[in-house]
């Protein structure tokens, strides 16, 4: 049985995090490390990822790096293998990575389809089913899939990036319907819009920026630390009865027309 205080600790909990040299994913890396676990960064960009891994080692984590492109299948595999040899075991999986594109559907070509959905979706399928054939034998493991609002709902010019998000909502529940018997509880956040560098652009338009905070009922773009209390409870103890979730962590904007 665990303990109340130890509910949320990840002490001895080894997590990865795609896309986590900068932004949402960064700011999740360190929730979890402060947490207690050891954190697997990962980007694409050798520089920055080794600036971040610095950064957090600076604070006193334990912090491995994994550089690969999430949509590059075999530097996926290798990286998997390469920690094996390492003995180190990916405890939880926060499947973060992701990019956005804006343009028209008529416009939109097919290569631009292909590469946001290779990078938002096909990657957590990639990806979680290399974590999985590892934790299955272990009989635990905890799976976060990063969705959006659009994961329920649209918007104009962003239909790809929808469409990766809503099936990342139904990913997460075919992991559930095949490895929730294995230990291994596998849960989505959804967040709103949120103070990012993807999203600076809108942020600094205003028209954009007063829909936003027009629209949500707090009033304001959520902060990327504030994904860290969602990201630490389906990754800790305290989630595993949660299956099968998405959490949407976006001011309430879903909640009201």
């Amino acid at each position: 049985m665990t303990t109340t205080k130890g509910l949320f600790d990840l002490t001895g909990r080894t997590a990865l995090v795609t896309g986590s040299s900068r932004g949402l994913g960064n700011s999740m890396a360190r929730g979890l490390a402060e947490a207690g676990a050891a954190i697997i960064l990962n980007g694409s960009n050798p520089d920055r990822l080794t600036a971040s891994a610095g950064e957090l080692r600076a604070e006193g984590h334990t912090v491995h790096e994994a550089l690969f492109d999430v949509t590059d299948e075999a530097a996926i595999t290798a990286a998997f293998e390469n920690l094996d040899r390492q003995g180190i075991a990916v405890d939880i999986l926060v499947n973060n990575a992701g990019i956005q594109l804006r343009k028209p559907m008529v416009d939109l070509a097919t290569e631009e389809w292909r590469r946001v959905i290779e990078t938002n979706l096909t990657s957590a399928f990639v990806i979680g089913r290399e974590a999985a054939k590892r934790m299955i034998p272990r009989g635990q493991g905890k799976i976060v899939n990063i969705g959006s609002l659009m994961s329920d709902v649209a918007r104009a010019t962003i239909a790809p990036y929808t469409v990766s998000k809503g099936g990342i909502k139904m990913l997460t529940k075919a992991m559930t319907a095949e490895w929730a018997e294995k230990g291994i509880q596998a849960n989505a956040i959804g967040p709103g819009y949120m103070v990012t560098d993807m999203n600076q652009a809108l942020i600094d338009n205003p028209a954009f920026d007063t829909w936003v905070k027009g629209r949500t009922p707090s009033r304001r773009w959520g902060r990327p630390d504030e994904l860290i209390g969602a990201v630490v409870f389906l990754s800790a103890p305290a989630s595993n009865y949660v299956n099968g979730q998405i959490i949407h962590v976006d001011g309430g904007m879903l909640a009201v027309l």
